[in-house]
């Protein structure tokens, strides 16, 4: 099957290198607005460098759209009007009118569309997945090192919407209610921020996310009844703790807890499941593929993207209301 990418920069560069690896995409080529980056790009990975979008999306049956988040929509309409699969890179685009209209264009189309949420292939929180049971409480925390690379969008949109669409595809709940504030440290746009997600069964999120830390943190904790889980999706380590009422089974060397009279007794046990070796952008668009190939559901659709955008907009909201509120009263 054969796929195009739009967009050459820092991550479309590695989309490039990693469908070269998949012998079940045929990768055309690619188009980069720049015309020296397309040349050394082209020059140095072996891979045509197309002249013009439409050209590019003429030759193939699936466009990866790795361009900045302004054009997203703008791509995949010219995509989707020819009928050609699409996967586009989180944010699934810049407004929620935008992702409606996304939405709409691959009905009519009848084609798949995937969201570059990537998170969902990471190896440690897929092997996490088993263990989610109600999950109650939960705690992210995603903080990164400036690069100004980034500062195009707010740190909401740039990284802590890979949070949000974790917690939405884990708690199968309505959101009740967002809170949030974030303050703008070193670009025009909040750098460091938190939100409490509320969801009408009583799970409550709050989430953190930072583009001036010190140091790399990518790491979740979730916390439901009788069990703890931790995943690390930087380092790629998933962290299960479990307690079961001790029973005539357990072993006298268990570790137990006495929750005191009329409570039976409870064994802890601790589970580190194996994690996959995994590249998660090669996966997620090898699932791509699998879903077009077997006309199955993709793995994150765009009503998932768009959702994940809706939230995340609400935030951006709910921060701009504080914002006002500290500054009015200040006077």
């Amino acid at each position: 099957m054969r796929i195009g990418v739009l967009g050459a920069g820092h991550l479309g560069r590695i989309h490039i290198q990693q469908l070269l690896t998949i012998r079940e995409w045929e990768l055309v080529g690619f188009f980069d607005q720049n015309p020296e980056n397309a040349e050394r790009i082209s020059r140095e990975m072996g891979v045509k460098a197309f002249a013009s979008i439409d050209e590019l999306i003429s030759a193939c049956d699936a466009v990866d759209i790795v361009t900045p988040t302004l054009t997203h929509f703008q791509c995949a309409a010219a995509a989707l009007k020819k009928q050609k699969h699409v996967f586009i890179e989180k944010p699934v685009t810049n407004t929620l009118e935008e992702a409606r209209n996304l939405n709409r264009l691959a009905q009519e189309a009848s084609v798949k569309v995937q969201v570059g949420h990537v998170e969902r292939f990471n190896p440690a929180f897929k092997a996490a997945l088993p263990y989610f049971n109600e999950v109650r409480f939960i705690e992210a925390h995603r903080l990164s090192q400036f690069n100004a690379r980034g500062t195009d969008v707010s740190v909401i949109l740039d990284l802590m919407i890979h949070d949000i669409d974790i917690i939405l595809s884990v708690v199968k709940s309505n959101i009740r209610r967002i809170s949030a504030s974030g303050v703008a440290v070193v670009s025009d746009t909040p750098d460091i921020a938190n939100a409490r997600i509320e969801f009408d069964n009583g799970c409550v999120a709050n989430l953190t996310a930072s583009r001036i830390s010190l140091k790399k943190m990518r790491k979740s904790r979730l916390f439901q009844r009788d069990a703890y889980i931790s995943v690390d999706f930087l380092d790629k380590k998933t962290e299960v703790v479990r307690m079961k009422n001790v029973d005539d089974n357990t072993s006298p060397f268990s570790i137990t807890i006495d929750l005191g009279p009329d409570k039976p007794a409870k064994e802890i046990i601790f589970d580190q499941p194996e994690v996959a070796e995994m590249n998660a952008i090669r996966e997620e668009l090898l699932s791509f593929y699998h879903c077009i190939k077997d006309n199955t559901r993709p793995v994150v659709t765009a009503d998932d993207g768009a959702r994940a955008l809706d939230v995340a907009l609400q935030i951006l909201e709910k921060m701009k209301f504080n914002s006002n509120l500290i500054s009015q009263d200040k006077y």
